[in-house]
């Protein structure tokens, strides 16, 4: 087997991956492979911490939540992404991986509160750490949560998995001429307004010169490719 190119990865999932073909909530077919990409990577010998977001699971209230106090939608938001994160590390365990959920968020009854030591000792005696609840507070995306915990963890990189296989001169949904980057600066995704991820996301890996690599969750293998050294998504860098 390879060696990989990273020793620790802070791998950023959205939460509409989880949905599949569903119009929102967990499909179990999508975080089987997720688990299956996660476990390939574990077999590899890389220490994985993960950042999941929730909009499978808000979208389906976002109706209801029309109008409502921004902070009072965030905070469910947050919640949102700790039934994604039990979700995950359950199915991490079904397969043989010992995954440790510790939320922003104090909710003792179900999941550990996060205090960073603790994380890097689970990270070191192999465990796969799923961070939920975001940051804690609202007005921050789970992008900038995943930022911040990349940086906390001493990750060598964020790998970002989304729909789309890296960031390209225009939405490629709207537009067949949009070309990818394999490789774009910080600075250059910020002016452009490339909205990938969020500014305040780019910015804080941009100061801890932490890099970000975005690739398509749909594509099989991926993530083992990029573990070795492959040219796969787009690379944000310094």
């Amino acid at each position: 087997m390879a060696v990989p190119v990273y020793k620790r990865i802070l791998l950023k999932l959205s939460g509409e991956a989880l949905m599949g073909e569903d119009r929102y909530g967990i499909s179990r077919g999508a975080i089987e492979r997720m688990v299956s990409d996660v476990v390939e990577a574990k077999n590899m010998g890389v220490e994985i911490a993960v950042v999941l977001g929730g909009g499978n699971i808000f979208r389906g209230v976002a109706l209801g939540a029309q109008g409502m106090d921004r902070a009072t939608a965030d905070y469910m938001g947050m919640l949102a992404t700790v039934m994604n994160s039990l979700a995950l590390a359950d199915a991490l365990k079904q397969s043989g991986v010992v995954a440790r959920v510790m939320s922003a968020i104090g909710i003792d009854q179900v999941v550990e509160s996060y205090v960073r030591p603790k994380a890097l000792q689970y990270l070191e005696e192999g465990k796969v750490v799923v961070f939920a609840a975001g940051t804690g507070n609202p007005f921050f995306t789970t992008d900038t949560a995943a930022a911040l915990r990349g940086a906390e963890m001493g990750a060598e990189v964020v790998l970002k998995a989304t729909k789309v296989d890296g960031v390209y001169t225009a939405d490629p949904m709207q537009d067949p001429s949009a070309e990818r980057y394999l490789t774009i600066t910080f600075d250059e995704v910020i002016e452009r307004h490339l909205e990938v991820m969020d500014a305040a996301a780019f910015a804080l890996c941009r100061d801890q010169q932490l890099p970000i690599r975005i690739f398509s969750t749909l594509k099989p293998g991926a993530l083992k490719r990029i573990l070795e050294g492959e040219n796969e998504g787009t690379l944000v860098h310094m």
